[in-house]
């Protein structure tokens, strides 16, 4: 699949701020390193935010027609894209009652403001597994229909909000232990669940072939002719192809800078100031080499039809 920025960015981004605002709440109710001022708690909520807007608006430069995107939320009941749409906007009323609250500090709606930021974590949890399962449910794209998808989504966009909450709590007086606990923690189970997913990606075996797409069981289909001799709109969208030495390059960037570099930075002494925002900025720039990887590796079962041998 072509690999459009705009869909990177949208899901970098957007993984990033609903994760960083699920595990402000989590931080923020069980009083992670001692609890959050207030201060630090706007900063990450209303950062959360706009990495949650701006991911959003970057989705509605891959339309066609970004005017109609409004058509995105009325088809709740089947598919994900608009569920993934109506819970984000569900998101935000609760995410602003929440951060309001915590900034008038009304003991007397401590209640409504834990209330509405707990709902709000939930949303932020079910749109991004919705953002997975946009591409998980895809049939016609075997390196996505798996439920390894929403999890890898899941698992990156907290442990990248999980960095952002360290960079702002470094600034807040308070315990760093907890919240460096958080991030390594997050760190390994989402490099684990990458590197099972890039595996199981390699296996061809599990893939189609002209045979199993026609669905016939007898004699031996064979392509004929492609129907044209030069690029389609099919074969430029679905039929991007990347070297596999460069994709071995592009992996191993991933695990180098996305993991094994922040998890360096924080367990050697680098874990205030400079090492911290350090860790922010290359795990952010693995995450999009990862991004760009995840839509350039996936084989559409349309390229069978224009000559490929197996998707």
């Amino acid at each position: 699949m072509h690999p459009a920025f705009s869909v990177i960015f949208f899901t970098v981004s957007s993984g990033a701020g609903f994760g960083l605002f699920a595990l402000l709440y989590l931080a923020d109710l069980l009083k992670l390193g001692g609890g959050l001022p207030v201060e630090q708690k706007l900063i990450a909520g209303l950062l959360a935010l706009v990495l949650v807007g701006a991911g959003l608006t970057s989705s509605m430069f891959h339309l066609a027609n970004p005017k109609n995107a409004w058509r995105a939320f009325s088809r709740y009941r089947t598919s994900w894209l608009s569920r993934e749409g109506v819970f984000a906007m569900v998101f935000f009323p609760f995410a602003l009652i929440y951060l309001a609250l915590t900034w008038l500090q009304l003991p007397a709606f401590e209640w409504l403001r834990l209330v509405t930021g707990g709902l709000g974590a939930l949303l932020a949890w079910i749109t991004i597994f919705s953002t997975g399962m946009i591409y998980g449910c895809l049939k016609t794209i075997r390196q996505w229909n798996s439920p390894l998808v929403p999890a890898n989504y899941l698992a990156l966009g907290h442990f990248t909000g999980a960095l952002i909450l360290l960079a702002i709590a470094s600034q807040g007086g308070v315990a760093l232990g907890g919240y460096i606990a958080l991030v390594l923690a997050l760190l390994v189970a989402a490099a684990a669940l990458k590197a099972i997913y890039y595996f199981w990606i390699a296996n061809p075996g599990t893939g189609s072939t002209i045979q199993t797409a026609t669905g016939f069981t007898r004699g031996k289909v064979r392509l004929l002719d492609t129907g044209h001799t030069h690029g389609t709109f099919l074969t430029q969208e679905f039929g991007f192809q990347i070297a596999r030495k460069y994709a071995l390059a592009l992996k191993l960037f991933v695990f180098l800078i996305g993991f094994l570099v922040p998890a360096l930075l924080l367990t050697t002494g680098q874990d205030t100031g400079f090492g911290i925002y350090a860790a922010v900025i290359t795990a952010l720039l693995g995450m999009v080499a990862e991004r760009w990887l995840f839509f350039a590796e996936a084989r559409h079962v349309v390229n069978l039809y224009h000559g490929t041998q197996r998707c």
